[in-house]
């Protein structure tokens, strides 16, 4: 889960700046990068995903339209 790493980095950063604790500070921003990638990633095999479905649909329309024409 990206969006749950990124606000757990984000409150450790935040807890880092109050606390005057650059560790966490530097933890908490790893953290949210960490989160941001994997967010990043489950997007692109959305995406990835959405594009397979429209190829297959494609497909079935050209092996429909080859079976038409016999």
């Amino acid at each position: 889960m990206g969006v749950f790493e990124e606000a757990k980095g984000k409150a450790k950063e935040a807890i880092g700046d109050l606390t005057n604790n650059p560790d966490l500070q530097r933890e908490g921003q790893a953290q949210e990068q960490k989160g941001q990638a994997e967010r990043e990633a489950t997007e692109a095999r959305a995406e990835a995903k959405a594009h397979e479905a429209k190829a297959k649909e494609k497909e079935l329309e050209q092996e429909t339209a080859e079976s038409l024409k016999d």
